[in-house]
């Protein structure tokens, strides 16, 4: 276990009502608590520095002695299958043999890592439509070859990359569900306050409730279901198998379902900050939302947790091949949305379109995610001086005639063309920019020219563009060619200059 160091936490339990709860530590920090007419306590206590083994001993009519307690910093793990995947998801061969070598490297890492100062546990998923879960079972297990297969490949990278410069015990707290859209995500309460949101959360549940009253009925039969099963026998079985219409109950993706089965049931536990890689199931479902339900997400969390503005860190998406126009555009969106976040307070954002995997929408590349993800962490949280924790970030425009110049922050020693080969670090070509278009008077998107012209700017323009008004870059689910970078290696994040 790792708890939260150089803090006053939260503990807390169950007894009978009006029973006396006694908490002691191996370090002295010691509280005593009666339970409330439920039968709920809670306790504060004041963490020791970096270090442990430490122990905790809770008492009353029984006795609970938690061993092995490491005090350090718990990061929060949560998206979707990105987070979700962990390190034995990854031993697999590449669908792309040029990726090969990455998965080399993790069946080296998963055989040779051992590191007790890293350790992981993982909210079971469950979904809860209405009741707000308080407890999980599960085990915290450490860095070592028997049990690092366990744990969220992304989380490990990122906690391996802070251990490298910052001797602390590091903690993953995971939390998260392959295929999960943004929606289940956020707190009822979370929907209830914001008047757009409350109403589309209201029609679902209706919707939900009414589909629950059906398909609990003595009477009910799933006649669709029972209609695709037997064309599907008529048609000798072939193609995938039809599924019975879901429970709502049991739908991941119905909003506050994943905060109500999982992340109620860990909070308040204190935390460092939280990452997040999530966004590939919005890219066909309310992309253009996307902001504004990450924003409403990251303050309604914080809220919760009650420890002000905690660090919350994301990715832009990897490249991967999207099978429809409609979910190639939405990734792009997406992408962009998760840009625009960054006016949310003590945030910061990986870029990873050029670590993905074309033939893979779980890129094996999760060395460079962890490590992106930890350099925000690196500067802001461990005061670790970085040179530069971002590639080049969309700031501003100006139109000079028929060109626009982009103005960028993040730039670190500068702008350069670049180009990166799996675990390389990005070296600068001799190449010209690519990836860029832009907006004619007509509303269409043009392939455009773009060459860099300072520090922290470059201009962008076609020949077949009078009055260029909008730009954007790497505006694809796989932008290949892409190739803006910092002098640091680090890439430009997708962006469209339209607001």
């Amino acid at each position: 276990m790792v708890i939260q160091r150089d803090a006053t936490v939260p503990i807390w339990g169950w007894a009978d009502v009006n029973e006396i709860v006694t908490i002691e530590t191996s370090w002295g920090a010691n509280a005593q608590v009666i339970t409330d007419k439920k039968g709920n306590w809670k306790a504060f206590l004041k963490t020791p520095k970096a270090g442990g083994p430490h122990n905790i001993t809770v008492y009353s009519k029984n006795r609970i002695v938690i061993k092995d307690i490491l005090s350090g910093d718990v990061w929060l793990c949560t998206g979707q299958s990105n987070m979700d995947f962990a390190m034995s998801k990854f031993l697999n061969d590449a669908k792309d043999p040029k990726h090969q070598p990455l998965v080399t490297y993790i069946r080296n890492e998963v055989k040779t890592a051992n590191d007790n100062w890293i350790r992981h546990i993982e909210v079971p998923q469950t979904t809860s439509l209405f009741e707000k879960k308080k407890n999980f079972k599960g085990n915290w297990v450490s860095v070592n070859p028997e049990d690092i297969g366990k744990i969220t490949a992304t989380g490990y990278f990122f906690a391996k990359e802070i251990r490298k410069q910052v001797d602390v015990p590091i903690g993953l707290l995971e939390c998260s569900w392959g295929g999960t859209r943004i929606q289940p995500w956020l707190s009822e309460e979370a929907y209830l306050e914001d008047e757009n949101m409350k109403a589309y959360f209201e029609a679902s549940r209706v919707k939900s409730k009414a589909a629950i009253k059906k398909m609990e009925a003595k009477d009910y039969v799933d006649l669709e279901y029972q209609k695709k099963i037997k064309i599907w026998k008529q048609n000798g079985e072939k193609g995938r198998k039809p599924k019975p219409l879901k429970n709502p109950k049991d739908d991941m993706q119905l909003e506050a379902t994943l905060h109500n089965g999982m992340l109620s049931s860990i909070i308040p536990f204190a935390i460092k900050g939280s990452i997040w890689y999530q966004g590939e199931s919005n890219a066909g479902y309310l992309p253009e939302e996307y902001e504004n339900y990450l924003t409403t997400m990251i303050r309604s969390w914080r809220a919760e947790w009650a420890q002000g503005d905690f660090p919350f860190y994301w990715v832009q998406l990897a490249a991967c091949n999207r099978s429809s126009k409609k979910n190639d555009l939405g990734w792009s969106t997406v992408n962009d949305q998760l840009r625009r976040t960054l006016k949310v307070k003590n945030t910061g954002m990986a870029v990873l379109y050029d670590v993905g995997e074309p033939k893979d929408i779980h890129p094996h590349n999760k060395m460079d995610a962890g490590k992106r993800l930890a350099l925000w962490a690196l500067e802001k949280d461990y005061n670790i001086r970085i040179p530069a924790v971002s590639g080049p970030l969309y700031q501003s425009k100006k139109i000079v005639k028929n060109k626009i110049q982009i103005k960028f922050k993040e730039v670190g020693s500068g702008l350069m063309t670049g180009s990166k080969e799996l675990l390389n670090d990005a070296v600068a070509v001799n190449q010209p920019l690519k990836r860029f278009e832009v907006l004619n008077e007509k509303g269409i998107w043009i392939t455009a020219n773009a060459k860099i012209i300072s520090k922290n700017k470059i201009e962008v323009w076609s020949e077949n563009v009078l009055k260029p008004k909008e730009v954007r870059y790497a505006w694809a689910a796989n932008p290949e060619g892409a190739n803006l970078y910092n002098i640091e290696g680090l890439p430009a994040a997708i962006f469209s200059t339209e607001k």
